[in-house]
């Protein structure tokens, strides 16, 4: 007997547990009593005999809770009963011939420990991820897989290993979306029949070679340089076609050339510079220069 739902995600978890149990062809086998033989009936008189006899201490016993986030799965004399989980609220079991598991609903993470990848392009790195699942199906989760967490990790280190090995290093530091997208179809096709849902998949650290990091430095290094020398060169071009705008601009116009002085003059002064400078024209070297020669 389960209490009443509470949340639309129980709700919807329910629904998509029964679906799922259509849709995987697990059968559910009928209660105990319908095969059990003689042994099973007497078994299970003598117990229902015990509980009226006992009452109302047996009632310690035979009522059990389970909390909204959880479900329980009862097996009588071995064999699982009709209608699969039960829960969430109060439900009853038999004493003496009923077992049953819980199971949490809730989301659970773990992190896939580092893993040693020998890349496409032939590059060793350590690689570690971050797994997000849940139950989908409680009663194949404890009827189908032995330990469902447990075989989870193993899958999920299994298939980072077998997802990275097909990328190149450069594939796996900028397409980790892409990455986590693929892994998570995977787990999710091989975690379906333990009825396991996994729901997110991310990459946390890709940790490359300590010689490796060095060379990738070094060639960025290089890579900076090169462009600080074409952007620096690039300047100077600009700046020289500029120089010779300048010097068109002021031959054409001598009174340019005496503004541009005083204008020169003006802003060593404003700096309150004792030292003027006088620029001298090379053409009075000129007749020094004639009177030498000869």
């Amino acid at each position: 007997m389960a209490g009443p739902y509470t949340g639309i995600d129980m709700a919807h978890y329910d629904k998509e547990e029964r679906r799922n149990q259509q849709s995987s062809g697990y059968s559910v086998n009928a209660d105990s009593g319908d095969s059990g033989g003689i042994c099973a009936y007497l078994l299970t008189g003598i117990s229902i005999l015990l509980i009226i006899c006992t009452f109302p201490f047996s009632l310690l016993f035979c009522i059990k809770v389970v909390q909204e986030y959880e479900r329980a799965v009862i097996f009588r004399l071995g064999r699982l009963l009709l209608g699969g989980a039960k829960g969430p609220g109060i439900f009853f079991i038999v004493p003496c011939i009923d077992t049953y598991c819980k199971i949490d609903l809730r989301t659970v993470s773990f992190d896939v420990p580092p893993q040693e990848i020998l890349s496409k392009d032939s590059v060793t790195v350590a690689v570690d991820a971050v797994v997000y699942y849940r139950i989908s199906n409680a009663t194949i989760s404890v009827t189908n897989v032995e330990d469902y967490g447990r075989s989870t990790r193993l899958l999920a280190a299994t298939t980072l290993r077998n997802v990275l090995g097909t990328k190149n290093l450069s594939e796996i530091l900028s397409e980790r979306e892409s990455i986590s997208h693929v892994m998570q179809a995977s787990l999710d096709e091989g975690t379906d029949p333990w009825g396991v849902k996994v729901e997110r998949v991310e990459i946390k650290d890709v940790r490359l070679p300590i010689q490796l990091q060095r060379a990738m430095a070094a060639e960025a290094e290089a890579s900076r340089e090169a462009r600080a020398k074409l952007i620096a060169a690039e300047g100077e071009q600009k700046a020289s076609r500029a120089l010779r705008e300048a010097s068109e601009v002021l031959s054409d116009s001598p009174a340019a050339l005496q503004l541009r002085y005083l204008q020169t003059l003006n802003s060593i002064a404003a700096e309150k510079n004792s030292t003027i400078v006088f620029p001298i024209p090379l053409e009075l070297f000129k007749g020094f220069s004639k009177r030498m020669k000869e």
